[in-house]
């Protein structure tokens, strides 16, 4: 199986948290037990529905589950084919730029592709900070487009949540209900204490 973390909701409910096996089994457990509202499943890293086929018995679940697990990372292993330095990982893409950015990567020392990866690494290190903020926005906007778009307060918490407004973020979903104002807010940390 892999350490994918999930949350679960039936309509604004958390039924189940945890790794995805673990959250598949409660899930279906629910559904099986009359489940009376859609259940949407987050992988908590990235905001993003989870699809599970929650045909046939909780076993059955289980195993298409850990075989589509095994078989993504089984891809992911598979080194990259064609140019570049595929046992460094390195892989080879295209990249569109005007005749002065490839006068100016070209006369730098090792070439165009070692000058490209210093200033990927610089800017890395650079926005990190930036980029971990940007993330956890993405992340929490999502999820609450998905749970909270119609509650009260949704617009301006995103304007705060987008604002870095932290007090303000928590303002606007206090009234929400407790289960998907405290997944929002556990989403939203980084984006307030990047």
């Amino acid at each position: 199986m892999n350490a994918k973390t999930c949350t679960a909701f039936e309509g604004i409910h958390c039924v189940a948290s945890g790794n995805l096996a673990d959250v598949a089994r409660k899930v279906k457990k629910a559904m099986d037990g009359g489940a009376s509202e859609t259940v949407l499943i987050f992988d908590d890293f990235t905001g993003e529905l989870v699809e599970i086929d929650f045909r046939g018995t909780a076993r059955d679940v289980l195993q298409r589950l850990g075989s589509e697990s095994i078989d993504a990372e089984v891809r992911s292993e598979e080194p990259p084919r064609g140019p570049g330095r595929p046992k460094l990982g390195v892989v080879s893409r295209e990249v569109s730029l005007l005749p002065r950015h490839w006068d100016w990567l070209n006369a730098q020392p090792g070439g165009a592709s070692v000058a490209l990866r210093r200033l990927v690494e610089e800017a890395r290190r650079l926005y990190r900070g930036r980029d971990k903020i940007r993330r956890a926005q993405e992340v929490a906007y999502r999820v609450m487009s998905a749970l909270a778009g119609n509650l009260p307060g949704f617009e301006e918490a995103t304007r705060a949540l987008f604002a870095g407004s932290a007090e303000g973020f928590e303002r606007c979903t206090d009234a929400w209900p407790s289960d998907v104002r405290d997944y929002a807010r556990r989403l939203s940390t980084a984006a307030f204490h990047g």
